[in-house]
């Protein structure tokens, strides 16, 4: 381990140790998110005790992976940490000062809004689901398609992002506060100089790395505690691991149990919402009018159009990479939905139908992991189980109603269930013996002929 590094965890410890807020009996009573008239944004959320850093005592915390991912550059101080949650909660960064960076990622909801997609200043609704801002520091790249690396670069986009906070830039968000003598006050203490955009948007990014996650009731069950969850969640770690294949994007690796971020960090069509849009039309649009690649387009295209579906490929303009979006882990799961980027999925138990069924053949650049899985209904629930397992104690009871709630919905309603496709053979698709034409595999002479399994990034990734 480099010294830095070490010297960097051994000051979190001390300063999460100092300003982290107890580890249960913190949540609140949330429901569904406020219905918002036409134009209006949503209200914005208030810091409370779940917006403090996270102490690094949780059971689960990742020690040497944590030093890894702190910036040598950025340390983790306590006026960094103290300036970037007050920037976080910063309406006076949005254009007409109605929205944060917490607006989406409210600590209440573990750091997502609860919508589908996400709304932002004006009332203006995006394409996307806010992601949980907790954990983000694992991530090695940030947002659905992965445009961009680092916490810092993702802090800026949305302040000038139309659709979101809706600044002309960053200077005119930044003009906003500089005159504000506390904040004079903080970047001096932090950074020992005036408010400026380079360090504004490092205390952001050095605030959410304190925001780590973990002391589930999984967690204490890998510790050794055998009693820490139910046997069904214990049955459904098993069949996240073997029979339901989750572990193939859900993990590190694929031959070894992760019990840590649970994300391979990389990207994959799961054929999310692919047939309600023309891609082959949009993907040649974006080829023509994405060209340059400047990350505030890209950004643009993502949140307030319809290449929104497109994914990865709007970065890469690969086709192995269309509408191909990137694992998220599933640590809190159960209280961050709605699921998947375009937030479609209403409860756990939809999400896992969805992945049962395997997908059908409509879809040319499915990944070739999507095929039918054949669980039960027992099953089913068990891998719930344990996906609910890894709550976090500060939304336990959040949680607890959460589940219930999903449970009632799935006795109602399974729109995504299909037990004749979740129980039929694998498609030719998923064997790799068909070939779906489409034009733009046409004009790339490398995948003409070559057996593709169902077009997936995977099956493409030598391609590449």
């Amino acid at each position: 381990m480099r010294p830095t590094s070490l010297a960097a965890l051994l000051l979190l410890s001390n300063i999460l140790a100092m300003v982290a807020a107890p580890a249960a009996g913190e949540d609140t009573d949330i429901g569904a998110p406020p219905k918002l008239a036409p134009g209006q944004a949503p209200p914005l959320p208030k810091p409370g005790p779940l917006a403090e850093p996270r102490p690094s005592d949780q059971v689960g915390f990742p020690v040497a992976l944590n030093a890894s991912v702190i910036p040598p550059a950025t340390p983790i101080a306590p006026a960094t940490v103290a300036l970037g949650k007050k920037l976080f909660f910063e309406s006076r960064l949005s254009g007409d000062g109605t929205v944060a960076c917490a607006t989406c990622h409210d600590p209440v909801r573990a750091f997502t809004d609860g919508r589908p997609v996400s709304v932002g200043i004006r009332g203006r609704v995006g394409q996307r689901n806010a992601p949980t801002v907790l954990n983000a520091l694992y991530n090695k790249t940030q947002f659905w398609d992965g445009r961009v690396d680092t916490l810092e670069q993702q802090a800026a986009l949305p302040i000038t992002n139309p659709f979101e906070m809706g600044s002309g830039s960053i200077g005119d968000a930044l003009s906003r506060i500089a005159r504000d003598k506390d904040y004079q006050a903080q970047f001096m203490q932090a950074f020992g100089r005036g408010v400026n955009e380079q360090d504004m948007l490092r205390a952001i990014a050095t605030y959410e790395r304190t925001l780590v996650s973990f002391d589930s009731p999984f967690d204490h069950f890998i510790a050794g505690d055998a009693s820490a969850i139910s046997k069904s969640a214990k049955r459904g770690w098993e069949l996240f691991n073997t029979k339901a294949r989750c572990n193939l994007c859900h993990a590190s690796t694929d031959n070894q149990r992760d019990v840590t971020v649970f994300s391979d960090n990389d990207f994959h069509n799961i054929g999310i919402g692919i047939l309600r849009h023309r891609i082959t039309p949009l993907a040649e649009q974006a080829e023509r009018d994405l060209a340059q690649g400047h990350p505030e387009i890209l950004d643009a295209a993502a949140i307030t159009s319809e290449m929104s579906v497109l994914g990865r490929f709007l970065i890469t303009k690969k086709q192995s990479d269309i509408a191909s979006f990137k694992t998220p882990g599933v640590r809190n799961v159960l209280v961050t939905g709605p699921y998947f980027h375009d937030g479609s999925m209403n409860t756990l138990w939809d999400v896992v139908d969805h992945y049962n069924k395997g997908d059908g053949v409509t879809d040319p650049w499915l990944d070739e992991d999507i095929q039918p899985l054949a669980l039960t209904e027992s099953e089913i629930d068990d891998l719930v189980a344990f996906l609910a397992s890894l709550t976090s104690p500060q939304y336990k009871k959040v949680g607890n109603r959460e589940y219930m709630r999903q449970l009632t919905a799935s006795k109602v309603t399974r729109p995504q269930r299909d037990t004749a496709r979740a129980f039929g053979a694998p498609s030719r698709r998923s064997q790799g013996r068909l070939h779906f034409d489409c034009s733009l595999c046409r004009r790339n002479p490398a995948i003409q002929g070559a057996p593709r399994a169902g077009g997936s990034a995977r099956s493409h990734r030598g391609l590449r």
